[in-house]
């Protein structure tokens, strides 16, 4: 076989690659197919590669490339040349761009291990551009729009005018109410938020790094509440943290002004409110407050009514001092040695003796809820807030769960005809000592199954008490006689003033005629005299 010249240009390849097609200058044996024949092509093939094996191939070719760089042609056609080095005379695969450390080794052609195709995954080394995507997560909440913020360090420059020190907690509450928007009694829990060294100074730097340069300004009004009442670390709220708040309010709200001369009941009223809060939004009963459930809750309004509202009793949701004034009394009527504990015997008291044992029997063995008191067989202040809330309005969704644990004897999550009968023997008894005409179960079985509307009529769910607006008087046919025998009696009176105060809950009327009665014992007033808002509870009709 003869080799072929060495050339040392563009030319001299072209040469070379003609002479490749001549077969009769090349001296081929006469074995070699005749030009044009088929199986001129194999031949071909191998004399192509053998050339390319030749050492003076590979310096050519590295001439070649030097020359182009040196010229400058590669810069303009980068993105056509393939992306290889030549090194020792071989072609050696670019590094990976998540191994730019590892060795580079050289194989000839045909003896190393086969080359691997770049991933499509990854972008070509010679990319210079690279996509950016934006930021779409912010630890802090999404920093506000340019303008917003401009706008709120103007305001804070009027704020803060005059006060080169800083503002002290009086003048802090209009930065409160008019730049945070939060009611005015968040001023001291906000200020010590701020005022971390106990100066007694809000400067305007740190209050720019607290509420602006962290993103406070820009979040909705409940993560707001939940992080300025929190303590750190924590992802929840406890009891404890919604006492800052209730002292700002005594101390500074108009209808609260004359709690101030008894220490004792306001603490006591702060407890209250903050009992109330947990039963509405706490459900689980853990004591722990989750962002999400302050979100589901109507706190936050109720808040804000409570700073607008200069009648503290008209905000009815948790901060009505007339609520308060009820829940203490019947509380402290009930705890005749006054230890401040209740037991099995006063709680049947209740009411004129409303309830059944077996309910009373129930609720002492802490099935709806584990009792706070931490004294066997007593039942403490805040658990007698969660049972009158939930006696007073079983309408409303932590009623429904505490008399439903209550019913459910097995604790299954359903309440079968035997559960249901369990508890109304009771109450056909009481009927019978009473001389009044006894009512067969079956009869009330029907009843109940046609009040609550189930999906299946061999069982209850609570499900099927969460769609029903009769669930009150489902509860009270089982074991609350006095309440039963109202709902019978459809007492005309108090039908016309459901229908005129639709707003007002069951609790809010009980609250509101228990007030009365007892604001006329306090001062030697026969209570029975009173007409219009006042009347016998044994009449109350949950209708």
């Amino acid at each position: 076989m003869v080799e072929a010249p060495a050339p040392s240009d563009l030319s001299a390849a072209a040469q070379v690659s003609a002479l490749s097609l001549q077969v009769d200058l090349l001296q081929l044996p006469p074995e070699v197919p005749a030009p044009g024949a088929p199986a001129l092509r194999g031949v071909l093939d191998h004399l192509f590669a053998h050339w390319l094996s030749l050492p003076e191939t590979a310096a050519l070719l590295a001439s070649l490339v030097h020359k182009a760089k040196a010229s400058g042609a590669a810069a303009a056609g980068a993105s056509m040349l393939p992306s290889m080095m030549l090194q020792g005379g071989a072609a050696v695969p670019p590094l990976s761009p998540r191994s730019p450390r590892l060795s580079r080794r050289p194989s000839s052609l045909g003896s190393g291990p086969p080359h691997r195709s770049a991933s499509p995954l990854r972008p070509p080394a010679a990319r210079s551009a690279k996509e950016v995507i934006p930021q779409f997560y912010f630890q802090d909440g999404r920093p506000p729009p340019y303008e917003v913020r401009k706008q709120c360090i103007s305001t804070v420059d009027q704020l803060f005018a005059g006060h080169s020190n800083g503002l002290r907690a009086p003048e802090f509450r209009m930065v409160t109410r008019e730049l945070c928007k939060l009611p005015t009694f968040f001023t001291t829990v906000l200020f010590d938020k701020i005022d971390k060294e106990g100066t007694g100074f809000v400067t305007r730097e740190a209050f720019i790094v607290f509420w602006v340069n962290s993103n406070l300004m820009s979040m909705d009004s409940a993560t707001q509440v939940f992080t300025i009442l929190k303590q750190q670390n924590r992802n929840y709220l406890a009891k404890e943290d919604f006492k800052p708040i209730l002292k700002d309010l005594l101390d500074n709200h108009p209808g609260l002004e004359f709690l101030k001369s008894t220490p004792e009941f306001q603490e006591r009223y702060a407890e209250t409110v903050v009992y109330r809060i947990f039963y509405c939004l706490n459900r689980i009963g853990s004591g722990q407050l989750t962002l999400r459930e302050l979100k589901h809750g109507n706190l936050l309004s109720a808040l804000r009514h409570a700073d607008d509202e200069e009648d503290i009793n008209k905000v009815l949701r948790y901060f009505s001092y007339e609520h308060f004034y009820v829940i203490y009394c019947k509380f402290w009527e009930l705890d005749t040695d006054h230890d401040f504990f209740i037991d099995k015997e006063n709680l049947i008291k209740y009411g004129n003796h409303a309830l059944t044992y077996r309910i009373v029997d129930r609720i002492f063995s802490e099935v709806p809820r584990k009792f706070t008191s931490k004294v066997e067989g007593k039942m403490g202040y805040e658990d007698f807030v969660h049972f009158i809330l939930s006696e007073e309005d079983k309408s409303s969704a932590p009623s429904q769960e505490y008399w439903f644990k209550c019913i459910d004897l097995d604790g299954n999550g359903i309440l079968t005809h035997i559960e249901l009968q369990f508890f109304f023997e009771e109450q056909l008894h009481r009927m019978e000592c009473m001389a009044q005409e006894p009512v067969l179960f079956e009869d009330i079985l029907c009843q109940l199954i046609d009040m609550i509307g189930p999906e299946n009529d061999s069982y209850l769910t609570l499900k099927d008490f969460r769609r029903c607006k009769l669930s009150g008087h489902f509860f009270n046919i089982l074991f609350n006689l006095n309440k039963f025998m109202a709902f019978e009696a459809r007492d005309p009176f108090l039908i016309r003033q459901m229908r005129e105060e639709p707003s007002l809950t069951d609790w809010d009327r009980f609250a509101r005629r228990e007030y009365v009665r007892l604001a006329m014992e306090e001062d030697g007033e026969d209570a029975s005299n009173a007409s219009g808002d006042v009347w016998d509870e044994s009449l109350e009709s949950p209708f």
